[in-house]
């Protein structure tokens, strides 16, 4: 028992300070800010391809072909949303991480944009006719989109971060008369800040470009950015994730909010660029995406816990079991979880956190491979996690009847590896 303690009191201990890391913070306010972006960005992806596509959707069928012609008009949303994610997120990243240095203005996102743009190529090499011209002033999208996400992350601390530094410093403080405006004096007061901060990073951009041939994006791409991708992106990776974010919710941590500084970035990615190749009639590149966790992993809640809620309804003897699942099944079917979790509870009860670890590490599995053999579509729209499971399996993939019919397996072995775990508890008076 002590033993036991002891691991709940280090968890608990590390979770904190997870959870109270001021970079970490700022990180998942940004994502949570950006989210809508991103739904806006899936809905206009969704109607694009399955309503004003002339070959795939309703335009394919003459009596509606006019729609065609109005397509671009949600190609423009989805390009809007999307391929503009980073620049988005170094702004907001750079805005929370700002408030929680205490500034009170908008500044410090719009600095970490500035800072990133300085190490940004604005150079591109284009064929043209046979030859290769050089087009100056724009920036590429591979700088815009996902592809940029952790450079974008790094600067925006980085930048911020200096910032407020020399911001404290009163040697490089601006000091106005008091007949000034304070919002002027206050302008004037950080101009020396930003200009350091923002002459350091173009710096830093020109002098590692210069003697390694390579742009900063080239590096952390390189370097961090494709590594994780590549290993939360497999199915050895993603089954990782999952079981720290369970261990995490049957000590009582919400275990989404501990792996979401890791997830968000690397899985909403991963379905912004399937979303693009979706709209631009491309093979679909990956698997795992955040609609895949929602979908495969997370039924009815983390621990796919409809399908407990199924197998007590089944098989429970027990009232007080009863009367639970009868408050969590309205929000289950909206994946809403928490009245189960520490209603039932599965946080910290040995017997039902058994199953509630192991179960969406299988049913994740089973989505994967079925997904790998093709006869369960990828995930090219992201769809928000409240919607309800078999209509979120149906959206998220374009209208593929495989995932349907592959989440409801999945429901399935979930509600047989919860119900032996029910049987048992019917024997216990007290959990």
């Amino acid at each position: 028992m002590a033993f036991k303690d002891k691991l709940v009191d280090g968890l608990t201990s590390v979770a904190n300070a997870i959870n109270n890391f001021k970079y970490i913070i700022a990180i998942k306010s940004a994502f949570i800010t950006l989210m809508p972006v991103i739904i806006v960005g899936a809905f206009a992806v969704l109607i694009s391809n399955m309503v004003m596509d002339p070959v795939n959707g309703l335009a394919h069928f003459k009596p509606f072909s006019f729609l065609a012609e109005y397509k671009p008009i949600f190609s423009s949303i989805n390009y809007a949303s999307l391929n503009i994610l980073t620049i988005l997120a170094i702004f907001m990243i750079g805005l929370e991480l700002g408030k929680i240095n205490g500034e009170k203005n908008l500044f410090p996102g719009l600095l970490a944009l500035i800072c990133f743009i300085s190490v940004t190529p604005t150079t591109i090499e284009l064929m043209v006719n046979g030859d290769m011209q050089k087009v100056t002033d724009v920036i590429a999208r591979q700088f815009t989109d996902t592809k940029s996400l952790f450079l974008g992350i790094f600067i925006s601390i980085l930048s911020v971060e200096l910032y407020n530094k020399l911001g404290k410093s009163d040697k490089l403080k601006i000091k106005m008369p008091e007949s000034v405006p304070s919002n002027v004096a206050v302008s004037f007061s950080a101009l020396i800040p930003a200009i350091i901060t923002v002459t350091v990073f173009s710096m830093l951009g020109f002098f590692f470009h210069k003697f390694t041939g390579l742009y900063l994006y080239d590096a952390v791409y390189n370097v961090v950015q494709q590594p994780l991708e590549t290993v939360v992106q497999g199915l050895p990776g993603i089954l990782i994730l999952m079981l720290v974010a369970q261990i995490f919710w049957v000590i009582g941590i919400h275990g989404n909010q501990m792996v979401k500084p890791i997830r968000e970035p690397l899985l909403l990615g991963a379905i912004t660029v399937n979303m693009t190749a979706y709209d631009q009639g491309l093979p679909i590149p990956n698997i795992i995406t955040m609609p895949f966790w929602d979908v495969y992993m997370s039924i009815g809640g983390s621990g796919v816990t409809l399908a407990l809620l199924i197998s007590i309804m089944i098989a429970s003897k027990r009232e007080d079991m009863k009367e639970i699942t009868k408050l969590s099944l309205g929000p289950g079917l909206f994946n809403i979880n928490e009245p189960v979790i520490f209603g039932l509870p599965i946080m910290l009860n040995p017997l039902m956190a058994i199953p509630f670890i192991i179960t969406p590490l299988i049913t994740g599995t089973i989505g994967y491979f079925s997904t790998l053999l093709g006869f369960a579509g990828k995930a090219v729209v992201m769809v928000p996690w409240t919607t309800p499971p078999i209509i979120n399996a149906y959206l998220s993939t374009g209208g593929s009847i495989g995932a349907v019919v592959t989440q409801i397996i999945c429901i399935i072995v979930a509600i047989i590896i919860y119900f032996p775990f029910v049987k048992i508890a019917n024997k216990r008076t007290t959990e």
